[in-house]
């Protein structure tokens, strides 16, 4: 009976033991949670919902990112339906540059919602 009630505990552990590990190293539930508020946040396609982290949010009646970045990439989101977002990468060379104004970066990309 007490291996049987070790395994279970381990059952319980192990997933809870993920679960907070995915919580504290990685914005997952956050970016979730943002994606569930508000329909028209999305994940740029060169980045991922584990790795995503808004750095400028609009603080109007929609809480969309406006710069984000991840370990690669800094992104900027861009109002326009064709090129929703632009991307840079991290190391870029670009003088001047500021990761939260668009306007300093020399070799932006254009990104699409996937």
């Amino acid at each position: 009976m007490k291996m049987r009630s070790a395994r279970l505990r381990l059952l319980v552990l192990v997933p809870c033991a993920l679960i907070v590990a995915l919580a504290v190293w990685t914005p997952l539930f956050s970016n979730l949670l943002m994606l569930a508020m508000d329909r028209e946040n999305f994940i740029p396609a060169e980045s991922s919902v584990l790795s995503f982290e808004p750095v400028a949010v609009n603080q109007g009646s929609s809480n969309y990112w406006i710069y984000g970045q991840d370990k690669q990439h800094y992104f900027h989101f861009s109002y326009e339906p064709a090129v929703p977002y632009l991307f840079i990468l991290k190391s870029n060379t670009c003088r001047g540059f500021d990761r939260l104004n668009v306007n300093t970066w020399c070799s932006a990309k254009p990104g699409a919602k996937s």
